[in-house]
């Protein structure tokens, strides 16, 4: 009898200590930024706070959680560096708010910022950069800041970001550069449509980024897609209030990687200045545009469904008359239906010195009050398949 007792407060004995080593293992692998001294009351600086956790995952052998609970918390400009030793998951269930004054994210262009950081996950949680004061700054036209982009990612790699949502930024929401393997699912980024430069996403210089599910209503770009961008797919997306889903602008440099790969399907546009849209400055430049899709597009009271506009160049300044040197060619344009703001839905202003080529245009149906629309097509050669409403390009 004593001899099983025995046997059974050992077992016990076992459990217990064992639950209690996953139990301290547990609460190694997840690091609660109220731990480090950070307060959810929106005021307090939590800066420090938000560093110590980072640094405590980024020494972790085995992967690790930073939890943001429910609350506000104050973060001024900061930097999460790698590389790391394991995988690192920010779950956010509060909301990180940046100082009231504008000038409290000061001169350096960020302010959540990760830097060589590999397998790194974002989970949910609010953003809000509180950027009304900076607009107003920028509309007075007095001297102020360059404007923070309220998260980004340089040279990371095996990055997610799920279920984020980023209010009121000062310039652009979220941009990814130079990084590979990305995915961005079901974020909503949201600033007023007279926000100035608040583009929802920019990528730059990264191969292989996803972006799904997700909604963007801001005052700039919907996503803006920068030289070196390869292998992005875009789908289900809403953008509008906007400036649409711009590759480019492009070109301002004479040396610039080029686009490609690129595919936006089943994603509508509401009230957007654009649709998709391709920009370039009028002068010489090694950049290109190529392998592009755009598939099953809803456009609602949009602006200029389709564009091309290889004449970009702000206040006519620095563009000889030489036309745009960035090739643009393969992009099919496929099953694009909606209403046209404007009677020109359709507009192909492509380069004098090196014409849109191998463009496909296959059932299109754009309106303008109900009837159909017109285009305008200059230096493009392609085909086109279906119904094509407006006619007159190819």
């Amino acid at each position: 009898m004593d001899h099983t007792n025995n046997k059974l407060v050992a077992a016990l004995l076992m459990f217990f200590s064992s639950f209690l080593l996953m139990g301290t293992s547990m609460a190694a692998s997840n690091y609660n930024v109220v731990n480090f001294g950070a307060k959810p009351d929106g005021r307090t600086d939590s800066t420090k706070a938000f560093l110590s956790a980072w640094k405590a995952a980024c020494r972790s052998a085995a992967s690790v959680t930073v939890t943001v609970p429910r609350g506000s918390f104050l973060l001024k400009p900061v930097e999460f560096r790698g590389p790391c030793r394991s995988r690192i998951t920010f779950l956010i269930d509060g909301t990180i708010v940046a100082p009231s004054d504008y000038r409290g994210l000061g001169n350096s262009g960020y302010w959540i910022l990760f830097v060589e950081v590999n397998r790194i996950s974002i989970n949910g949680g609010t953003l809000d950069a509180r950027g009304a004061s900076f607009w107003a700054c920028r509309k007075s036209g007095k001297s102020c800041p360059g404007g923070a982009r309220s998260m980004t990612f340089n040279w990371a790699n095996d990055v997610v970001v799920s279920g984020l949502t980023s209010i009121n930024s000062q310039v652009t929401h979220l941009v990814i550069n130079s990084c590979n393997n990305v995915v961005v699912r079901k974020v909503k980024l949201v600033a007023p449509d007279q926000s100035p430069n608040t583009d929802g996403l920019h990528v730059q210089a990264s191969t292989g980024v996803t972006v799904t599910d997700s909604t963007f209503q801001t005052g700039d770009d919907c996503i803006s897609i920068g030289p070196g961008t390869r292998n992005l797919y875009m789908s289900k997306l809403n953008c509008g209030p906007g400036h649409g889903i711009s590759i480019g602008s492009l070109g301002r440099d004479a040396n610039e990687a080029g686009v490609q790969n690129i595919t936006l399907i089943n994603s509508v546009f509401s009230g957007s200045d654009n649709g998709v849209r391709i920009k370039t400055w009028a002068r010489q430049s090694t950049g290109f545009v190529r392998n592009i899709l755009f598939q099953n597009l809803v456009m609602k009271n949009v602006q200029n469904p389709i564009i091309v506009d290889q004449n970009y160049c702000p206040n006519h300044q620095g563009c000889p008359k030489q036309g745009s040197g960035v090739k643009i060619s393969q992009v099919v344009y496929r099953n694009i239906q909606g209403t046209s703001r404007t009677q020109q839905a359709l507009t192909f202003d492509c380069s004098r010195s090196n014409p849109c080529q191998a463009i496909r245009l296959h059932d299109i149906k754009l309106t303008f009050n109900g009837r159909s629309a017109t285009s305008t097509c200059k230096n493009i050669k392609g085909v086109k398949a279906g119904v094509v409403m407006p006619q007159g390009c190819l």
